[in-house]
């Protein structure tokens, strides 16, 4: 689509846009497409590949080249309401405001028993935190000050009616509030489907019930996962999900004709029925099972992704006139730059994996060497959040737009390469000093040989570390033989979609944003993922902060995040 610059100023205040509307009103050209290279890189900066053929030709140019989006004037003064604010997400936004705009008020919702909990929580968890250290420096004496006036804890829980609040505060939060950021969710792949459907699909729909209370709302943040888009296969674009969307590719789709489309309330009343009928003892078991079968049936790869879809899904459905935008991450994985490189909270999806290869507990991985990871560090999720938010909530749209934060489609890392880097951080700086060396990481695309070859090196490196004698009898040899098989294939199989993961993430929307930023704005609220040097983000960045703050510090008690 083409504007004419004059039919479009008629539409957009100068004032909003700055430098850039004045330059169009002068020129009286019409605004034009760029095609798919940028600054002179293109989307692709490995050789050609397959799926490249699936891209447009063109892609539409941004508005704001000039004057910028605008991202600091949009923030000051403004009030946030934010769920899940002590988790991986939520708190690299929280910082991020704090350290980087002149925001008002955050108010945050925290799961405590009171208010002097919910206090001690956010002095815990958000005030004491490392990745505040430099606002800490900034403030310095005077940071307490500065924190218990921007920071509100309000007491609350988002599986409860009302978010859990009292009266005062949610008078308080409706009558001041000008963007919701919705981070909480319970992040667990495989958790009891009742408790996913609950925090992922019921808890959105009260959130969004209590934002169309707000006064001066300007706009609904949803943060979700790409992964919502189930086994879809080729370039996947940022598109809204709408009710009864499912995750099928086309050669599921095809094989099955007559399956209904996905339904909520059915979902809800599946999860209960399934309560109802197993014995206290069986409940969780019987519930898990019951989500990894529901997903497969419908297309996901376990229930975390498809109860994440349907809270997409129901949050379309219901929005109404609220302004919604929807920020769906990759992997996420430890900051890339700031505020301190390498900083992360809680046992991520790949961690597991480095630090047991580190170990010497993973000889083996279920996985194609050519396949191209999508890792996204924190940082950028929180500036591309923070970005988004600016853009679109200064227009007063009910719009709902999605933005893929992801790094696959730009600049690509091979599992082949992600194993060479790991490799060379753990073979010059061993976990272990008692492991002597360790091997390059064996990659399979068959379980049955990927076992065989797992159960035989973990096997080795039980005799070398252990040995039967007087103190290691043959019995507990065997025993922890079995518990490490167990759990290196129970690790693969949990991520073994992203092993062979046939699409892409499309990131248009957000190299657009990208491109409207001015150069002040692309500098301290950095998106371009072509920035990253995987070899110097693993070696040097990612898994020093990983031994830092996770098998030095203290981990994440859970995945549920409010």
């Amino acid at each position: 689509m083409k504007f004419s610059s004059e039919k479009y100023s008629q539409k957009i205040k100068v004032s909003s846009f700055g430098n850039y509307e004045k330059i169009k009103l002068r020129s009286g050209k019409r605004v034009g497409k760029v095609g798919v290279s940028y600054n002179g890189y293109t989307y692709f900066t490995s050789p050609h590949h397959p799926l490249e053929s699936e891209l447009p030709l063109e892609v539409e140019s941004g508005f704001g080249i000039n004057g910028g989006i605008g991202i600091e004037k949009f923030f000051e003064g403004k009030n946030i309401f934010i769920t899940g604010a002590t988790g991986l997400v939520g708190k690299a936004l929280v910082e991020k405001l704090l350290r980087s705009t002149s925001v008002g008020k955050i108010y945050l919702l925290v799961k405590a028993d009171n208010r002097e909990a919910a206090l001690d929580r956010l002095t815990k968890e958000i005030v004491n935190s490392e990745l505040f250290k430099c606002i800490q420096e900034k403030h310095g004496n005077s940071y307490d000050e500065f924190v218990r006036e921007k920071l509100i804890p309000v007491v609350g829980n988002i599986c409860e009616p009302n978010l859990g609040m009292d009266t005062y505060s949610t008078h308080e939060i409706i009558k001041e509030v000008d963007v919701i950021i919705e981070s909480a969710a319970s992040t667990t792949l495989n958790d009891r489907y009742d408790d996913l459907l609950d925090t992922n699909v019921n808890a959105p729909q009260r959130l969004m019930r209590f934002a169309k209370t707000c006064k001066n709302l300007k706009l609904f943040v949803h943060i979700s996962t790409a992964f919502v888009n189930g086994r879809k296969e080729g370039i996947i674009f940022e598109k809204p999900l709408v009710m009864g969307d499912d995750g099928r590719n086309e050669a599921m789709s095809s094989s099955i004709t007559s399956l209904p489309r996905v339904d909520l309330a059915d979902e809800i009343k599946l999860a209960m029925r399934t309560i109802m009928a197993s014995k206290d003892s069986d409940a969780t078991k019987d519930l898990k099972r019951l989500g990894l079968e529901r997903a497969a049936l419908y297309g996901w790869y376990n229930p975390y992704h498809m109860t994440k879809a349907m809270g997409e899904m129901a949050l379309n459905e219901m929005r109404g006139g609220v302004p919604v935008l929807i920020i769906r991450p990759s992997v996420i994985e430890s900051t890339f730059n700031e505020p301190l490189p390498g900083w992360i909270q809680g046992n991520r999806m790949y961690d597991p994996v480095i630090i047991s290869y580190g170990k010497g507990l993973l000889p083996a991985y279920l996985a194609d060497p050519d396949v191209h990871m999508d890792i996204v560090p924190v940082d950028m999720v929180a500036n591309t959040t923070i970005a988004a938010i600016a853009k679109h909530g200064i227009t007063d749209k009910p719009d709902l737009n999605v933005y893929h934060a992801a790094t696959g489609y730009l600049n690509p890392l091979p599992f082949s390469d992600f194993f060479e880097y790991i490799y060379e951080h753990f073979s010059s700086s061993p976990l272990s000093p008692d492991l002597e060396g360790i091997k390059k990481m064996k990659l399979f695309s068959e379980f049955n040989d990927f076992s065989r070859y797992l159960r035989d090196g973990i096997s080795e490196l039980n005799s070398n570390a252990f040995g039967v004698n007087g103190n290691t009898t043959l019995q507990k040899h065997q025993k922890q033989y079995k518990a490490r098989v167990a759990y290196a294939e129970q690790l693969c199989k949990m991520y073994e979609f992203v092993g062979f993961f046939k699409a892409r993430f499309h990131t248009g929307n957000t190299q657009k944003l990208l491109e409207e930023m001015s150069k002040e704005e692309q500098v301290n609220f950095e998106i371009d993922a072509r920035k990253i040097d995987w070899r110097k983000y693993f070696v040097e960045v990612h898994i020093p902060g990983l031994r830092k703050h996770v098998l030095n510090g203290a981990r994440a008690s859970s995945n549920t995040t409010y």
